[in-house]
C-alpha cells in the first residue's frame, strides 16, 4: 500500500513550505519516524519524519523550491510497488508527514496557487505578493528563483534588502528626511512574530494580574536536585524547568487558564502541553513540553534542552512547537525584574517570569532581605475573569513556596 508524503502545514495561514533537503534518496528504504526531509516554514527549518515504512519513490518535490501545503511530493511504497500515477493518486491513502502530531494540511485553495502578475510576465506566489506590498517592492524588478522562474518570498526579501533608499521611495516612506540608515528587512520568523503579536493584541481582550513571591524554598529545592540530575542526565536543571513542572500541575486545578477560545465555545484541555519561550537569532519560538503535568523534572529538563538546541540550530521538528495549551516566558536570565507578555492564540493565558533578586521585605513585622521574584499573568478575558486568574496565581505562589510538597 502506497502512502503519500505531503508538504505539511503547522498553521492554517501557511500557504507554502520551502523544501530544503531530502534526507533519503529515491529508491532507499525508510523507516517510520526517521527524518525524511527538511522544510522551511514561517516558523523555522524543521525535520519531517517518514510517515510509514517502505521505499521512497516518486519524488516530485525539488530541494530549494517553495511547495504548496498539502501537495504530494513523494510516495512511500512496498518493495516492488510502483508509486500511484496522478490519475490514481486520489484514491490512495495519505499519510501526511508529521501526522503523528495531528498536523493537518488545509485543502489546496485556489488563492494559494502561483498566479500571474499583472505588472510582470513572471509568476508570483500570493505570499511573495503580500510581502512585496508590505515592503514596497516593485515586483516587475524582481528576478524569480523558483523552479519555473516564479517569484518567491525570499526573492522579494532579497530585492528589498539590496534596493537603494531613494528619496520618496515607498520602502523608505516612513523614514524621516533628516535621518539616514539601512533598511532592515525582517526575517520570515520576525515578520510572522510581528503579525501574530499584532493580531493577538488587537483581537484578544488582555488583562493582567501580578504577584511577588519569595523564592527561598525554590532556590533550595533546585540546589538539592541539581547535582543528581546533572549526574544522571548530563543536563543543566534550571528554574524554568521547575516552573514548568509546578505550573503544569497547578493548571489542572484551573482548567479555564489551560483552555482555548474558539468561536464555538471554550475548549477545556485535560492535559498540559507547556510552551516555553526560547530566544533564537531572528525572534522567539515557543518550544512545547507535551504532557508536562505528568513529566518528571529530569524529563522536562531533557526535553527543554533538546528543543532549545534544535531551535538555535534551525532544526526544529513540527512536534517541537505544536499544540501548546499554556506558555511560560522567563526573562530572569536577562536580569529583567518584571514584564507582561502577549498571549499566543488560541491559548487563554501566558505567564511572564522576572529575575530572582534580593529585596527588602517585611517578615514578621520586621525588614528582612529575601530572594524575590515577580510573576505576571496575561489572560484572555473571554475565557477567564480576574478572580479565576487570581486563584491560579495564589495556588502557583503557594507551590513555589513549597515545591517539594507540590510535586509530591
Amino acid at each position: 500500500m502506497a502512502f503519500s508524503v505531503v508538504m505539511p502545514a503547522l498553521e492554517m495561514a501557511q500557504e507554502t513550505g520551502k523544501l530544503i533537503a531530502w534526507r533519503k534518496k529515491e529508491g532507499e528504504r525508510v523507516t517510520k519516524g526517521e527524518p525524511l526531509l527538511e522544510i522551511e516554514t514561517d516558523k523555522a527549518v524543521m525535520e519531517v519524519e517518514a510517515p510509514a515504512d517502505g521505499i521512497l519513490a516518486g519524488i516530485t518535490g525539488e530541494a530549494g523550491t517553495d511547495i504548496q501545503v498539502g501537495k504530494t511530493i513523494a510516495w512511500i511504497v512496498a518493495p516492488g510497488e510502483n508509486p500511484p500515477t496522478e490519475n490514481s493518486s486520489a484514491s490512495a491513502p495519505t499519510a501526511r508527514a508529521g501526522s503523528s502530531i495531528k498536523i493537518e494540511a488545509p485543502a489546496s485553495p485556489a488563492s494559494a496557487t502561483t498566479v500571474q502578475s499583472p505588472t510582470s510576465s513572471a509568476r508570483i506566489s500570493p505570499k511573495a505578493r503580500r510581502l512585496a506590498k508590505e515592503l514596497g517592492v516593485d515586483i516587475s524588478t524582481v528576478r524569480g528563483t523558483g523552479a519555473s522562474g516564479e517569484i518567491l518570498a525570499s526573492d522579494v526579501q532579497a530585492s528589498a534588502a539590496s534596493a537603494p533608499l531613494e528619496a520618496g521611495a515607498t520602502a523608505a516612506s516612513s523614514i524621516s528626511s533628516s535621518k539616514s540608515g539601512a533598511l532592515e528587512v525582517p526575517s520570515t520568523l520576525g515578520r510572522l512574530m510581528a503579525e501574530r503579536t499584532t493580531e493577538s493584541w488587537t483581537t484578544v481582550p488582555h488583562f493582567f494580574v501580578a504577584r511577588e513571591v519569595e523564592a527561598t524554598a525554590l532556590n533550595a529545592f533546585r540546589e538539592r536536585l541539581l547535582p543528581e540530575i546533572e549526574r544522571t542526565h548530563h543536563i543543566r536543571f534550571t528554574h524554568t524547568d521547575l516552573l514548568v513542572a509546578l505550573a503544569a500541575r497547578i493548571l489542572l486545578k484551573h482548567p479555564r487558564l489551560n483552555s482555548s477560545y474558539t468561536p464555538q465555545g471554550i475548549r477545556l484541555h485535560d492535559h498540559v502541553n507547556m510552551g516555553v519561550a526560547i530566544a533564537v537569532n531572528d525572534g522567539v519560538v515557543a518550544a512545547v513540553i507535551p504532557n508536562a503535568h505528568t513529566a518528571s523534572l529530569a524529563e522536562i529538563a531533557t526535553q527543554r534542552h533538546a528543543i532549545a538546541e534544535r531551535a538555535r540550530a534551525g532544526k526544529l521538528r513540527p512536534a517541537d512547537i505544536a499544540d501548546a495549551t499554556f506558555t511560560i516566558s522567563n526573562l530572569g536570565m536577562f536580569h529583567i525584574d518584571r514584564f507582561t507578555a502577549i498571549i499566543t492564540p488560541p491559548q487563554a493565558a501566558i505567564l511572564a517570569v522576572g529575575a530572582i533578586a534580593d529585596r527588602v521585605v517585611v517578615v514578621e513585622g520586621k525588614p528582612a532581605v529575601r530572594p524575590m521574584m515577580t510573576l505576571s499573568l496575561s489572560s484572555d478575558h473571554r475565557v477567564a475573569d480576574g478572580a479565576r486568574a487570581a486563584m491560579f496565581m495564589n495556588d502557583l505562589c503557594d507551590a513555589l513556596r513549597d515545591p517539594a510538597n507540590a510535586l509530591g
